[in-house]
């Protein structure tokens, strides 16, 4: 049996619609079959958890839950059954399952409750993870861009890679231009896009859609975006159009824009009960809408594959990542995405 930290701080979700709390939680005594103890160092947050504060999804029985699910750390310590990893690896946490087991799920406890969890967590500063949702990397990897793998990179990079599966010189809009869209953005330029729009809400967004590759953007709060669109596509129409909202309106729209052999690509998570209506017709003869759970990611495969792009100079995480602060300043990064003060993906500081 191996024994682990006691104690870690963490970041609870205790009411939806309220703040995380910032407690000291008790550890389990053992790690189960396929658990790992990770040490994390980073964690980004993405728009998943924003949703899970607000219950997009409706109420959420496992109150009270720690949250996060990309992030980088080191591995202390494995149990029994685990083959992938070792104590001292590098590794990247991921919610897409990959090599290894998937374990049960850790049971925290803090005040006399338990605190649940899932197979991954990130904002805990020890983390037991399980093996299907590490990624061990190389020793020397800078963390911080590390834990933007976890899903910024692999879910923008595989919208491009596995799904929309772009076509030198075809037409892209992504409407939403975050963490995730700006690496969508960044993806759509690498694999030969003529032309890349980004649409948000935010300046600071569009300036570094900018900088990754979007040949033209669109302030949605100013510019009316479907007449904006039609301008730029004109008779021709729109080859891949990719959401990062879940708003059906937008949904619809894109639908609409995109030519008759035409991709829309959902990325964003719509509310619990929300529709789109669509004309189902053009579906039969070559345009097509598809889902995609975190771009379809590999992560054992991926991972790797898009590290390397990054040690080629050949895709720059650097300035996706716009803010770093410590657990303690959880609640202000993520007023910072809510409110557009934030322009790419923030990260919170464990270590600090």
């Amino acid at each position: 049996m191996t024994h682990l930290p006691r104690t870690t701080p963490a970041a609870i979700l205790v009411e939806q619609k309220k703040p995380l709390e910032i407690a000291e939680i008790v550890l389990p005594e053992t790690l189960d079959i396929g658990q790992v103890l990770v040490e994390v160092a980073y964690s980004g947050i993405c728009g998943s958890q924003i949703g899970e504060i607000d219950g997009v999804k409706g109420p959420d029985k496992y109150l009270p839950h720690l949250l996060g699910h990309e992030g980088s750390g080191h591995v202390l310590a494995i149990g029994a059954g685990v083959t992938h990893l070792k104590p001292g690896d590098t590794v990247v946490a991921h919610w897409r399952p990959s090599l290894g087991i998937n374990a049960q799920t850790p049971k925290y406890s803090w005040q006399g409750q338990t605190v649940n969890a899932g197979w991954v967590t990130t904002f805990n500063r020890y983390a037991i993870i399980s093996e299907n949702r590490l990624t061990s990397i190389p020793h020397d990897t800078d963390l911080r861009a590390a834990a933007l793998y976890g899903c910024a990179v692999t879910t923008g990079f595989g919208a491009i890679d596995n799904v929309a599966k772009i076509k030198l010189g075809e037409t892209v809009v992504v409407f939403g231009a975050g963490g995730i869209g700006l690496s969508i953005i960044q993806a759509a330029s690498l694999a030969g896009a003529r032309t890349i729009v980004a649409i948000d809400r935010y300046d600071n967004r569009l300036a570094l859609a900018t900088r990754w590759g979007a040949t033209n953007t669109i302030n949605s709060e100013r510019i009316e975006p479907w007449a904006a669109l039609s301008n730029i596509f004109g008779r021709s129409g729109l080859d891949v159009f990719i959401d990062n909202t879940g708003n059906p309106e937008v949904i619809a729209g894109g639908y609409q824009l995109v030519n008759d052999a035409g991709r829309v690509i959902l990325v964003g998570v719509p509310n619990k009960g929300s529709s789109a209506s669509l004309h189902t017709l053009p579906l039969h003869f070559g345009k097509s809408i598809t889902g995609t759970s975190g771009g379809g990611a590999h992560p054992h495969t991926d991972i790797p594959r898009y590290m390397a792009l990054t040690a080629a100079r050949q895709i720059d995480l650097s300035e996706l990542i716009t803010e770093v602060a410590p657990l303690g300043e959880i609640n202000s990064l993520i007023e910072g995405m809510r409110s557009g003060r934030t322009s790419g993906r923030c990260l919170v500081d464990l270590k600090a």
